[in-house]
């Protein structure tokens, strides 16, 4: 055959095949939109006949399952291992310890104001509360929460986003934010869940967190949770916090662009210090990363009118990118904040899981918040109280023990006592036993009628070697000063306190 036989053989099939084609019901619609759609647009045409095929060759194709083969146990064999099965704790096994802490503990009865009164029917002076300016006993607060109370009922028993806001809600976040001099804010019912939310909101897998090595549990969780790259600078270090952000530049230069943020306390739990915000704001612009600022303890504390950090230092708060705070504690409410711009605030009310899944606060904590965010701005005073009994308590503490040092921030209300160096040097005492010395400490204050705390360890992680638990806290007493005692109760206490932190270490052989 030659070649213009095989050509007429070919036409003559195509035309055959047309001819067929055309006997198809429907098949002049077919043609019709074929032709039209390769007129207009040919890469269209192209990319339908590549998914035509793709779907025929789908469906053409072997079945096969994706299911691993399991071996089929027997009723006896599933029963012998669900009784051989034992489920992980939830917590770790008390320590020796712990069981003796947790059988002495006093138990309060009744407010927890400056003189509690315990189970056991004692009076004692409480500096183990944070009720720093004795707003538990303010009449009006009371009268307030009352009136809530009646009109709002006791909870809105339902979360945020689904009937929970109410207009005291909105009432707060705007005086929170005012209060700041931030955009906007919103309120969370708790305030340990709300850094552990806001930083899992913004930061995710894949981005990168650089955050103070001190820094408290509740942050710690937030990191865990949001799975991020972790890098961890020296506590209030700014030098070598520069030095860690310049890695993770150097590091990022050629890699996709990721969200990177700086985390860190403004005043410190586990050290009581405050932190360099002025610095870190530099450190930030210039290196090109967000700020995440948790002022759990400074927001009602440091500041004129208790604005926290910012205002210590002379910040203007909108350099910040999130300041968290909380409205319990010194503010005698109970819930944390979040402020700043409309866009980070707008955010979280649909990707924090602890705003979007808890009950929203109670109506009489939200205006319990809001009337003592008002007092700390109209009567700037109740803080001058404050810092006049925490200066008269470290006169007694500080400089006239020679056995502990105070390391909080002189205008810090919850004083953070360690054992000197050369204490534990000459002593050779190891975190356990510095633990053991200031529990005996707590509990020659008790004898006294004097109720002080230690700060607790953080709780380590289960399965993971003792080496392996990470940064700890020196082990410290913590005193909290309130404005409801005199200057003259408050010297009085400070010296029971400073009298059995001597006879106890000083019998310590």
């Amino acid at each position: 055959m030659d070649l213009n036989e095989a050509q007429g053989a070919i036409v003559r099939l195509m035309q055959d095949a047309n001819a067929q084609f055309h006997k198809v019901p429907g098949s002049a619609i077919v043609l019709r939109y074929i032709k039209s759609s390769y007129q207009h647009d040919p890469v269209r045409s192209a990319i339908e006949l590549l998914l035509f095929l793709f779907a025929i060759r789908y469906l053409l194709a072997p079945s096969y399952s994706v299911q691993r083969e399991r071996v089929k146990l027997t009723e006896e064999e599933i029963d012998e291992l669900v009784e051989d099965w034992t489920p992980e704790p939830l917590v770790g096994a008390p320590t020796a310890f712990e069981e003796l802490e947790n059988e002495k503990r006093p138990v309060l009865v009744g407010p927890t104001g400056p003189k509690s009164k315990l189970s056991n029917g004692r009076t004692v002076t409480n500096l183990a509360s944070y009720n720093f300016y004795n707003f538990v006993a303010n009449e009006l607060l009371k009268e307030k929460a009352i009136q809530t109370l009646r009109t709002y009922g006791v909870g809105p028993c339902g979360p945020p986003g689904f009937y929970g806001t109410q207009d005291v809600h909105m009432k707060t976040e705007a005086d929170v934010a005012a209060h700041l001099g931030t955009a906007a804010c919103i309120i969370y019912a708790q305030s340990f869940s709300t850094i552990s939310s806001v930083i899992p909101s913004f930061s995710k897998r894949g981005d990168i967190i650089v955050a103070d090595r001190a820094v408290n549990y509740a942050i710690r969780k937030g990191i865990q949770i949001s799975r991020s790259t972790v890098r961890w600078f020296e506590h209030n270090d700014m030098q070598d916090l520069e030095r860690v952000l310049k890695k993770v530049v150097s590091e990022q230069a050629k890699k996709p662009l990721t969200r990177r943020f700086i985390v860190t306390e403004g005043l410190f739990e586990n050290m009581g210090d405050v932190v360099d915000l002025p610095k870190l704001i530099e450190l930030k612009l210039k290196y090109k990363f967000r700020l995440i600022l948790d002022e759990t303890w400074s927001y009602g504390v440091l500041g004129r009118t208790g604005r926290g950090v910012t205002e210590a230092q002379n910040v203007d708060a909108t350099n910040v990118d999130m300041i968290i705070g909380s409205l319990s504690g010194p503010l005698c409410a109970a819930g944390g904040f979040c402020a700043g711009t409309e866009e980070v605030v707008e955010h979280q009310r649909i990707s924090s899981a602890s705003y979007t899944y808890s009950a929203a606060l109670p109506a009489l904590l939200s205006t319990t918040a809001s009337e003592t965010i008002a007092l700390l701005q109209e009567q700037p005073e109740i803080l001058t109280a404050l810092r006049e009994n925490i200066k008269t308590m470290r006169a007694q503490l500080d400089p006239r023990s020679d056995w502990v040092k105070c390391t909080s921030a002189l205008d810090n209300p919850i004083m953070l006592l360690v054992l000197k160096p050369e204490v534990i040097a000459s002593k050779s005492l190891s975190p356990a036993d510095q633990n053991q010395v200031l529990q005996d400490v707590v509990d020659e204050c008790l004898a006294n009628n004097i109720l002080i705390t230690r700060l607790k360890q953080m709780p380590a992680p289960l399965g993971v070697p003792e080496r392996n638990h990470g940064w700890q806290p020196q082990p410290a007493l913590k005193v909290c000063v309130t404005s409801g005692l005199t200057k003259k109760e408050t010297e009085k206490a400070g010296t029971v306190i400073r009298h059995a932190i001597t006879k106890v270490v000083a019998r310590r052989k």
